[in-house]
């Protein structure tokens, strides 16, 4: 992935992110189709390694014509089904909550276009099993939000804190200090947070 050079030269007005573009190549990251689909990824992969949960995942779309969990039918499908492909029960349930929501809803044929990142922050919040990292990882990845700042994501924080030399910081006090560091990036702290993961990654 290379971002545009007008990107490139807004962020290259900070002298640390302009080190990191020198020096990362930001990879390639899968784009999920839809912010359904997004979401019961994401789900799956809560709390496990990458290759067991892409096994499980698997496993789940596999209990679905085209791979499509279409919610009105894993909203009725029995829990046990859904534990038989390795979900935990509570990962089940979180599921069926997103199907759920999607259908109570009317999201499935909704345009995100034009809502700001904090509206559909709100509102997917607001399914169980889903928190504010999840739907910023959506806004990034799916959506292709360009000012997204993932702070409660814990390796673009690490990545801030040693590169900035923040680490007196702490609390709220620390989370102010990140966004004011972060201030500058705007309108793409998404391209920023990218080079924070790849940072960390290779570890210059």
């Amino acid at each position: 992935m290379t971002p545009s050079k007008e990107i490139l030269k807004h962020l290259s007005q900070d002298p640390i992110i302009e080190m990191l573009i020198k020096k990362c190549t930001l990879r390639d990251r899968s784009v999920q189709p839809s912010v359904y689909e997004a979401l019961l990824r994401s789900i799956s992969f809560q709390q496990l390694s990458g290759a067991s949960a892409t096994a499980i995942h698997n496993r789940f779309l596999d209990l679905f014509p085209n791979q499509y969990p279409e919610p009105s039918k894993l909203s009725t499908l029995p829990l046990e089904t859904l534990r038989e492909v390795g979900l935990s029960r509570q990962k089940a349930a979180y599921l069926q909550n997103t199907a759920n929501f999607f259908l109570e809803n009317g999201l499935l044929d909704t345009s995100w276009e034009g809502r700001s990142d904090e509206s559909v922050i709100e509102q997917l919040t607001q399914i169980k099993g889903v928190g504010r990292w999840t739907v910023e990882m959506i806004l990034m990845f799916t959506l292709q939000r360009p000012d997204v700042l993932p702070l409660d994501d814990l390796v673009v924080k690490a990545s801030m804190i040693e590169l900035y030399h923040l680490e007196d910081w702490k609390g709220k006090a620390l989370r102010q200090k990140l966004l004011d560091v972060a201030e500058p990036w705007r309108p793409y702290r998404t391209t920023a947070s990218l080079y924070m993961w790849q940072w960390k990654g290779t570890k210059i």
